[in-house]
This record gives structure tokens, sequence and C-alpha cells, in this order.
């Protein structure tokens, strides 16, 4: 349980490319930024960063939402960034992002239907059955939602004021600096959280054994009925 649990948190969450693709390329903006105080070559530098791991997860034939994921982010912020004229506006969409996850992790473990649920359900081939045959998933589910959700919130009480306050350069080593730990530790709070859950309901499994079962009715059906069929006499 504990090395399918790994496994399923390394897909849903990106793996180590997804750390890199998180921080790397706002790690360029604001190091270039911090040598030119130029918008244009920054931004479009860790664009170009971003489309580079995209195609590097292409050819390993990732999935597409973890190979355009990032290059969205990114995207954002360099429009963002140089429609406003105020390279601080490279991180808003990010830390706009981090707030609204933050804030929807929290909503959903109040009302107990956690967002992590949602997202890792899939992974263990459980869809939604953690949420009503399954109470000690659910349970988990729900805590390790509101450490992300707490966590993110945290995050984002340091970032807002400095954006408030526009220091590029501080919010942006700022930012990198936070850009892994808080996941790593969200994720660590996850991993305890599910190691020690009851095992998820494989719904798939069940739904191809039930589709097995029906196969097999339909036989034994159509060989009683040539059994009962009365055999031509010559």
């Amino acid at each position: 349980m504990r090395a399918a649990t790994e496994a399923a948190l390394l897909e849903a969450f990106g793996g180590v490319l997804g750390m890199v693709e998180t921080t790397v390329p706002g790690l360029v903006f604001v190091v270039i930024y911090t040598i030119n105080h130029s918008i244009a070559p920054s931004a479009f530098a860790a664009l170009a960063l971003s489309l580079v791991l995209a195609v590097v997860r292409l050819v390993r034939k990732d999935t597409l939402k973890h190979a355009f994921s990032g290059v969205f982010g990114i995207g954002f912020g360099v429009l963002f960034a140089m429609m406003s004229g105020n390279a601080k506006n490279f991180y808003l969409p990010g830390m706009l992002y981090t707030l609204g996850l933050g804030i929807a992790y929290v909503i959903s473990a109040l009302v107990r239907f956690p967002l992590l649920g949602l997202i890792l359900g899939p992974v263990f081939r459980e869809n939604l059955s953690w949420r009503t045959r399954n109470p000690g998933r659910l349970a988990a589910y729900t805590k390790a939602s509101w450490a992300w959700g707490l966590i993110l919130l945290a995050k984002s009480a340091i970032l807002f004021p400095l954006y408030w306050k526009g220091d590029v350069t501080q919010l942006g080593w700022v930012k990198v600096a936070l850009g892994i730990p808080p996941f790593l530790l969200s994720v660590y709070f996850t991993w305890i959280f599910l190691v020690k859950a009851p095992p998820p309901i494989d719904v798939f499994a069940e739904m191809e054994a039930a589709e097995e079962e029906r196969k097999a009715e339909k036989e034994r059906a159509a060989s009683a009925e040539n059994a009962e069929q009365p055999v031509k006499q010559p």
C-alpha cells in the first residue's frame, strides 16, 4: 500500500519534473530581472524554458495535463507582466491560483467533499467510492485537503504582502524559495494520512468483474436454450 500510494502521488502531482516546472522558470525570471531589470528578456526566457520542459514531457509520453499546465501558468505570467509593464505581475497569476486552490481545498474539506479525493480517486481506480463506501478514506482525504489548504493559504499570506510592497526581486526570490518546500510538506501529510487509511475500492475491477459475469450468464442461458431444443428426427 505504501508503494502504491507513493506512485499515485507522483503521478497525480507530476513527480520531480513537476517540481522543476513549478520552480525553475520563476528562478530564471528573477535571476535575469535582477541582472538587467528588463521585463521582456526575463519573461520570454522563463517562457522558453517552460516550453522546453513541456517538450520533454511530450517526449516522455507524459499526460498533456502535466505537459502544458506549466506553459499556461508561465504564459499568463508573461502576459500580465507585459501588458501592465510591471514585472511583479509576472507572479500574480500563480499567486492567485495558489490562493484560489487553498480556499477550494478548505471549503471542500468543510463540506466533506474533499478536493484531494477528486484528484486522487481516479488514480487509485476508486473514483468516488471513497465518499459513500469507504469512510476511512473519506476521513483521510478530508485531513489531507485541510493540510493542502492551510499550507497554500500560509504561502499566500507570505507572498501577497511582498507583492503589495512592490519589490520585484524580493518577491521573486521568496516565491522561488516557497516553490518546493510547501509542496513537499503537503505531499508528505497526504502520504501519512493515506498509508494509514483503508485500501481503496477498485471500482474498475468491480465493473470488469460484473461485465464478465454478465457475459458468462448470457453464455449459460444460450447453452441451456440450445440444450432444451428438440432434436430433429431424420
